[in-house]
């Protein structure tokens, strides 16, 4: 039985790896991406944050832009 079972944990520790280095893989290839659309001029800090929005449903878009406009208001920006 323990044999059975530490045969079974090495194949998931195993299949864990390989999907951390795919993982950094992808990691890396976004990081090339967002270094080409600097090189032709894209703020990728927007680029970020326009992601970051896209991810969000979009009430929660809505509610989170206009929380944002009301703290705005009370600062005095805009």
């Amino acid at each position: 039985m323990a044999e059975v079972t530490d045969d079974r944990l090495r194949l998931l520790i195993e299949r864990i790896e390989r999907l951390e280095e795919e993982k950094k893989g992808i990691a890396d290839d976004i990081r090339d991406v967002y270094a080409e659309a600097k090189a032709v001029g894209y703020d990728t800090k927007i680029m970020r944050q326009i992601i970051r929005l896209r991810k969000m449903k979009p009430d929660e878009r809505s509610e989170q832009e206009t929380i944002l406009d009301t703290y705005k208001a009370a600062l005095g920006m805009g």
